[in-house]
């Protein structure tokens, strides 16, 4: 009745630690260097040698903004707790941590705020930020609750025993129907509403009802956050945001109960909001991060006066926000956003996926041990939970969304160039992969096995040719490899160029070989194309990135693998490679 509802709204970075660093910096976690859960990026970009007193935090993410706006400041929040992100609370004038890391229920977390709301009665303009938990694993709404959905028919059945028997069977990993509350079934005495494993329909059935459950507590509990506004006479004065940091999976990609995918329903999150003298009671259409709301506010309040202080606190502004006000969105509840987003995921998965017009495309660098396959697609418009992959029928479109996915890499990496040069996700999977799969492989192996779930073991490709001296060297020929420098693709006579005059290599081509008219080097400078040449590796799988970078000592090569064929090699070239 009093807000704009905005319907395509995603967190740029998920889940929860990487998606609050880029809700309050108003930048993409592959800037802030903020994208897992543990490992070094886990923590904010240090800003280096040019940092004053204060930091980023302390001057420019969305608390710190208000603050310059001239509003006192305040989080009720156990977050900086929970993830040692004490940077998220920069820029609060007061932060209220009820001390149990993000298991205290929301019936402990209102009461502080309806006592601040008390407090500074009185205060002229303020900014109040309150967090509640009770929609994350484990659910755990208290008990004197009930079971209100017990009875309620499901808004959408479209899980079946059929799709659930698949998941059970091809979907493993943490989180999975097996292993629901991360990599085994161990119920939690202190969690008594928690699944930990989901065998049937009955079970997903029970599932679903305690998610709703911990929503529709949350509800209860705002709703005392409500009365109380309107007790004071401040309520339609108020502006008032309603979000979340993710999603959550139930069943969707094979996960349960879990934030653990770059997919629409991890990313896909809820936003409403009331800000007086603008629109109500409108739904709104256009994609959004949750990173564009830092812009959208400073873009409502009219502007914030510029950060103006003594050097030795710091300088002035040197970064650039990537968020986008959408603040004519709340004011007339106009469609409007961007063209496409790129989304990410790090802590459970490295994943990054592009949400364009109906579709979701993901793909996937390390998978998290849950076997998903590198590139998806899905219609969410009309497969919303992402059952039916269209990878392969419709590679036009995932050919769009990989040039999108570049483009956005190359442009962010590009206008972070000077800072730093590590795209963040990378450095994850070179620390050994996500966080929340880091180390449990072995043991996780050993439980797949213990509970029947082995399918078989991959062995490497054998070599195609024989290892014997004596018959390599009665079955395969001798062997001539001229390799000109510089030579262009189009300077011989019969691969179309008139000019040419190559009549040994032309009679050659026609007569005794294969001519490749489509052949192309990795690298076109000499050493990392000869060093790919000669290794069949790119050039930057073992660092041959310039003319400097030659073969090491120990490397595998062509030159290696004929002489241990049984061949006589000899060079006659300018080295290039040693």
């Amino acid at each position: 009745e009093d807000s704009v509802r905005f319907t395509d709204v995603y967190c740029s970075d998920a889940p929860c630690l990487p998606s609050r660093a880029a809700l309050m910096t108003g930048r993409f976690g592959i800037h802030t260097g903020c994208v897992g859960h543990g490992g070094v990026n886990a923590e904010m970009r240090w800003e280096g040698r040019n940092r004053g007193m204060a930091d980023f935090n302390g001057r420019y993410n969305l608390p710190a903004v208000l603050r310059r706006a001239g509003m006192k400041t305040a989080s009720i929040s156990s977050f900086p707790d929970r993830h040692a992100a004490w940077w998220f609370n920069g820029g609060f004038d007061e932060t209220y941590n009820i001390g149990k890391r993000g298991l205290e229920p929301a019936h402990e977390v209102i009461p502080v705020a309806l006592d601040w709301l008390d407090r500074k009665r009185d205060t002229k303009d303020w900014f109040l930020h309150v967090h509640v938990w009770d929609p994350h694993i484990p659910y755990r709404t208290p008990t004197e609750y009930g079971e209100p959905f017990k009875d309620a028919p499901l808004p959408d059945p479209w899980m079946t025993q059929e799709i659930l028997d698949k998941h059970r069977a091809t979907k493993p990993g943490g989180h999975s129907a097996c292993e629901v509350t991360g990599y085994d079934n161990k119920p939690n005495p202190a969690t008594p509403r928690q699944p930990v494993e989901i065998k049937n329909t009955d079970d997903f059935r029970h599932m679903i009802d305690e998610y709703d459950t911990g929503i529709w507590y949350a509800d209860k509990q705002l709703g005392l956050l409500f009365d109380k506004l309107r007790e004071q006479g401040i309520y339609d004065d108020m502006a008032i945001i309603i979000s979340s940091d993710h999603g959550e999976d139930l069943g969707e990609m094979g996960s349960y109960c879990e934030h653990g995918e770059a997919d629409y329903i991890t990313t896909h999150i809820p936003l409403i909001i009331k800000w007086p003298g603008c629109a109500k009671n409108i739904v709104s259409h256009g994609f959004h991060y949750n990173l564009d709301l830092l812009p959208t506010l400073v873009d409502l309040l009219g502007g914030v006066p510029p950060f103006t202080c003594n050097p030795v606190v710091g300088n002035p502004n040197p970064v650039v926000y990537d968020g986008e006000s959408y603040a004519d969105c709340v004011r007339t509840g106009q469609d409007g956003g961007r063209d496409h987003l790129v989304v990410s995921q790090c802590a459970h998965v490295c994943q990054r996926s592009v949400r364009f017009g109906d579709y979701m495309y993901i793909r996937t660098y390390h998978d998290g041990y849950h076997l998903t396959p590198g590139e998806e697609l899905f219609n969410v418009k009309e497969d919303p939970h992402e059952i039916h992959d269209l990878a392969e029928e419709k590679p036009e479109l995932c050919w769009r969304a990989a040039w999108y996915l570049e483009h956005w890499v190359a442009d962010n990496m590009l206008s972070n160039i000077y800072n730093y040069h590590e795209d963040p996700l990378w450095n994850v999977i070179a620390e050994g992969g996500p966080f929340h799969c880091r180390g449990y492989l072995k043991d996780y192996c050993k439980r797949l096995e213990d509970t029947g779930r082995r399918t078989g073991r991959v062995n490497p490709t054998p070599r195609a040719w024989p290892r014997n001296k004596e018959v390599c060297m009665a079955k395969q020929p001798h062997i001539i490899i001229f390799n000109p420098d510089e030579m262009r693709g189009d300077a011989l006579a019969h691969l179309g160029n008139p000019a040419s005059i190559t009549p040994n290599l032309d009679a050659f081509a026609a007569n005794e070989a294969v001519s490749f008219g489509q052949a192309y080097c990795q690298n076109p400078v000499c050493v990392p194309s000869r060093c790919s040449f000669f290794t069949g590796l790119y050039p930057h799988v073992r660092g041959h990135r310039t003319m400097s970078h030659l073969l090491r000592p120990g490397e595998t090569s062509m030159l290696k693998e004929l002489k241990e064929a049984g061949y006589y090699v000899w060079m006659n070239d300018r080295n290039d490679l040693t």
